[in-house]
């Protein structure tokens, strides 16, 4: 029976999906500024890793904690709703099924709590 992650199309298509997310992302006045000086070729990395290790790829990820890895960015509620929008249509763009979308943006709303650090303004 195959995974989830090679029903989708495996690496090439989380590639695709991890491209276009970014893509969308930095080009949000909203979201752009929180990845100003990251080195994004490594998150990008990061996230590959982990939307295939949710799908059962072959990933292992390894990465700090989502709370350590996000502590002081200062993420706010609207900012993460933006992020999770940005996923779910970086997904249909690639072509994943709406199972395999489903799974991934429950995983990463799984985290909210750790991932929104800051009060959204007024």
């Amino acid at each position: 029976m195959m995974t989830m992650y090679e029903q989708i199309g495996g690496h090439e298509t989380l590639r695709v999906v991890v491209v276009v997310f970014y893509r969308r992302v930095l080009r949000d006045p909203l979201l752009a500024p929180l990845f100003e000086g990251f080195d994004l070729a490594r998150l990008r990395a990061h996230q590959a890793a982990f939307l295939g290790a949710v799908l059962d790829g072959p990933h292992v990820f390894t990465g700090r904690s989502m709370r350590r890895a996000h502590a002081g960015l200062g993420v706010t509620t609207d900012a993460f709703d933006a992020l999770i929008a940005h996923l779910a249509a970086s997904l249909v763009d690639a072509g994943v099924t709406a199972a395999a979308a489903s799974r991934l943006t429950d995983a990463a709303e799984s985290f909210r709590s750790a991932i929104v650090t800051a009060a959204d303004q007024p």
